[in-house]
């Protein structure tokens, strides 16, 4: 336990996590999850946030992706969300990103990608990561069906709600 006044080691103190809606601000993101020894938050910001504020959840362990022993976080349902995936016009669903970030289609440099045009997927299936503040996000296709284009190259920068993927729906 930390003394009082001082935060644990490894907690988030008053200023980080007020760094962090200031950064949520400026960049126009609308939630951030967190981990933290032993501590875990999700920060959400928005019309519909605006009576709460930041509260630890229990979230289920992280999943630990092989680059560089750096976490990542596993998909966490905390309610109804928003779908990540969108229908285009030729029937194919869009895979988009859930965050601000950079993409990555492989566990690390020089590996074969998660997934190729052409591959199978499932709900669950890791196809891509993207990197937030350090965090390496896994990806979930959370779609049945094929690869059908992969929109974005290794190491490019994307956006919330960005199209990562088309997948052809089973």
């Amino acid at each position: 336990m930390a003394d009082k006044g001082q935060p644990a080691e490894d907690s988030f103190d008053l200023e980080q996590l007020k760094q962090l809606i200031r950064l949520m601000e400026k960049h126009d993101l609308t939630e951030v999850k967190l981990k933290g020894g032993d501590q875990k938050w999700v920060l959400r910001r928005g019309p519909q946030f605006a009576a709460g504020g930041a509260m630890p959840l229990g979230l289920p362990p992280m999943v630990h992706a092989p680059m560089s022993a750096v976490p990542s976080s596993a998909p966490v349902s905390t309610g109804p969300a928003e779908p990540a995936a969108g229908t285009t016009d030729a029937g194919l669903i869009e895979i988009t990103s859930p965050t601000v970030g950079t993409f990555y289609g492989a566990p690390q440099p020089g590996d074969p990608p998660f997934v190729s045009v052409g591959d199978r997927v499932t709900p669950e299936k890791v196809v891509c990561i993207v990197e937030a503040m350090k965090v390496f996000n896994q990806i979930p296709a959370e779609v049945s069906g094929t690869v059908r284009q992969i929109l974005i190259q290794d190491g490019d920068a994307v956006e919330f709600g960005q199209a990562l993927f088309r997948v052809k729906p089973d």
